[in-house]
């Protein structure tokens, strides 16, 4: 669980190649940079977003500012979506998926290819158990879990079949081939924290630097607020809890949600062990403190599913991380937190 001090909400994304962006950029120099002579006032909005709430705190000189502002991190925020997600039929994503197996080399976007290179990196320092190509598995999942029955043996083996991140093939400038037919992609496990990153980039593009942004949860700030010494973030659960002061970091919490199926006794979890094809049988709240949102977004779920035991080791490969990991196996409750120095 994280939660924020004297925060309200927003919302917030990048730039570049959007049409709508260049317009409000160009309108946004018109104003002139002379306004950020004035005292820097506290803006906050938030809308719906990625299926959850998306949040932008940033400081501007006026509203005319604010508004141009928002309205770029938002249409930046609307095309992130048009193409990491899988939900939606028409993303660029989903037609990447599509042509698995085909043999063709498919020209994508500069952010699609962006963030499954970054997703392909993080799955082989991983050692997998980060994977981009989970989207047979996801589905099959969240059926399960909607209609409260447990897939059967075929169809986990059907599905686990189609996951592996060695099945890409990443060629520059931009291009990409998915060997297998059948295969699927799925980002949401490091899309929300790659949409932070591109949103901070927009904010600092028209001249904010404090700022924070959250997208249900995955959380990243800038530059703290005017005359702070950083953004108070409260981390934990329950009556143990620590307030964080941070800047210019990355954080995120994955944990337990009321999403689980219950078979033969067992009760899996909504998160997945790519290597295993099987929701997580141990419950696990995990928060990392990263350089970026991409990295606290994608490792919440690289830990929760390796565990204590396997983390002590595996966060020595991600240099300026910090982690918070408290599991529970068979009754017993353990918590471990990482000693590398972030940043």
């Amino acid at each position: 669980m994280i939660r924020y001090h004297k925060i309200q909400t927003l919302p917030g994304i990048q730039i570049i190649s959007s049409n709508s962006v260049s317009v409000l950029l160009i309108l946004f120099t018109l104003i002139g940079w002379a306004t950020y002579a004035r005292p820097l006032q506290r803006y906050t909005f938030d809308r719906g977003l990625f299926g959850t709430e998306f949040r932008q705190i940033f400081y501007a000189p006026n509203d005319s500012v604010a508004g141009l502002v928002r309205r770029a991190v938002d249409a930046r925020m609307d095309s992130l979506n048009i193409v990491m997600s899988d939900y939606l039929d028409g993303s660029e994503i989903n037609r990447l998926s599509a042509t698995a197996g085909s043999g063709q080399w498919v020209k994508v976007s500069p952010d699609l290819f962006d963030v499954l290179s970054r997703a392909v990196l993080i799955a082989k320092a991983s050692d997998g158990l980060f994977d981009p190509t989970v989207g047979p598995l996801s589905q099959l999942w969240r059926r399960a879990v909607r209609r409260s029955v447990f897939p059967t043996k075929s169809e986990l083996r059907k599905a686990h079949r189609l996951v592996d991140y060695r099945l890409i093939e990443l060629k520059r400038p931009h291009l990409i081939r998915l060997k297998k037919p059948g295969m699927r992609l799925d980002v949401g496990g490091i899309g929300q924290g790659y949409a932070v990153d591109e949103g901070l980039k927009v904010l600092r593009q028209m001249g904010i630097k404090s700022a924070l942004l959250d997208i249900g949860g995955d959380i990243l700030v800038g530059d703290p607020p005017p005359g702070e010494r950083g953004w108070r973030i409260l981390i934990g659960a329950q009556t143990d809890t620590t307030t964080l002061l941070l800047r210019n970091v990355g954080i995120t919490t994955s944990g337990a949600t009321h999403r689980y199926l219950d078979h033969n006794g067992k009760r899996y979890s909504h998160l997945m062990n790519p290597r295993t094809g099987l929701g997580l049988l141990h419950h696990a709240q995990t928060t990392v403190l990263a350089p970026d949102g991409t990295h606290a977004d994608a490792l919440t779920k690289v830990f929760s599913v390796a565990g204590i035991r396997k983390s002590k080791q595996l966060v020595k490969r991600f240099p300026g991380v910090i982690v918070w990991l408290t599991e529970e196996r068979k009754g017993t409750l353990t918590s471990w937190t990482s000693r590398q120095k972030a940043g």
